[in-house]
């Protein structure tokens, strides 16, 4: 039976980027480019986003320390994420120094070693866990980086038939590979042992072509993917691969495509962890909370809240950084649809 009052739990890493400036330059000599701080991750990212569109969210998040920690925190509440999930951790918070290319795609260059982020523990997870959990959200570093990824592991086989488990990889290739991977303990054949541990519990994975790209290098047909990790257990699949048309996939079923929204593009930073809240805020309005209720869910069910999800990320995308749209402002730009 699904929890009363079921919440979204978010369970991730907070990371502030540091976005470039280009238009204040990079000084006379053009040494000293200009950036601005502002809050980011995959699991602040989708909290926040499914914060403004009305969700009740708890991120449960490790704060590290450092002048950034406090506005990393109030970006979650401002957004009416509940935030006593936090814990207060000795380690630093993550940076991240974001290039964009000229699409608007971002690059990203980590400074993360020893980062509060991937520090978990069981207990730490069990003291922050709310009572009522619909649906839990988990992926990115965190997820596939230890000794934290353990911790996460064992919540998500705990919580898996009686939660909707939600799985985004976000692979990061620098932090999972080479020598930077290296460094936080991770090599290609650890990350993807952690990530199918997770997906074998998951109710829905959304994952994207890049991460395909490192996670299945030989891959070059996308349903055939999409059908493919749709058979691993999950019961909903749904693949991105930038403006690309979305693949929605099911176990059994044809692989479904969806046009994404034609928008201006500002930057692409926070698009997928939109996407991502926009489809976890429209599965708990409908009541899917159970693995049950989402298989049994029709396809222009599905299609119709993929739409919306696409909506909330592509209005990301018009603004600088991760910065998802409101409830009102997702309404609005429907009925302009």
């Amino acid at each position: 039976m699904p929890p009363a009052n079921p919440v979204l739990c978010v369970l991730g890493e907070l990371v502030v980027d540091l976005l470039p400036v280009p238009e204040a330059g990079a000084g006379p000599e053009g040494t000293a480019p200009q950036y601005v701080a502002r809050p980011g991750g995959n699991a602040l990212n989708v909290a926040v986003a499914a914060g403004r569109l009305g969700a009740p969210v708890h991120l449960l998040a490790r704060l590290g320390t450092g002048p950034l920690a406090p506005h990393l925190r109030r970006h979650a509440e401002l957004a009416g994420v509940d935030t006593t999930g936090f814990v207060a951790a000795a380690e630093p918070v993550s940076l991240a120094v974001v290039g964009l290319d000229a699409d608007g795609s971002p690059q990203y260059g980590f400074h993360v070693l020893g980062a509060a982020d991937w520090q978990w523990t069981d207990d730490e997870l069990a003291a922050a866990l709310p009572a009522a959990v619909g649906a839990l959200h988990v992926g990115s570093i965190s997820s596939w980086t230890e000794p934290g990824s353990a911790a996460i592991a064992h919540l998500v086989a705990r919580l898996s038939g009686t939660a909707l488990i939600s799985v985004d990889p976000n692979i990061r290739p620098m932090l999972a590979d080479g020598p930077v991977g290296a460094s936080l303990g991770n090599d290609r054949a650890g990350v993807t042992r952690r990530l199918v541990e997770l997906v074998a519990h998951a109710d829905l994975v959304k994952l994207s072509a890049e991460d395909l790209a490192w996670l299945e290098p030989e891959t070059t047909d996308l349903d055939e993917a999409a059908r493919r990790w749709a058979a691993r257990g999950p019961a909903l699949v749904v693949l991105t691969d930038g403006g690309a048309p979305l693949r929605i996939a099911r176990p059994g079923r044809p692989v479904l495509h969806r046009e994404s929204p034609r928008v201006d593009v500002v930057d692409t930073v926070g698009a997928g962890d939109s996407l991502a809240a926009g489809l976890l805020t429209g599965l708990l309005d409908a009541g899917i909370t159970t693995r049950a209720s989402l298989e049994a869910a029709s396809d222009e069910e599905l299609l119709a809240l993929a739409d919306d999800a696409a909506l909330v990320a592509a209005l990301n995308c018009t603004r600088v950084g991760a910065d998802p749209p409101t409830r009102d402002e997702l309404a609005a730009a429907r009925e302009r649809r």
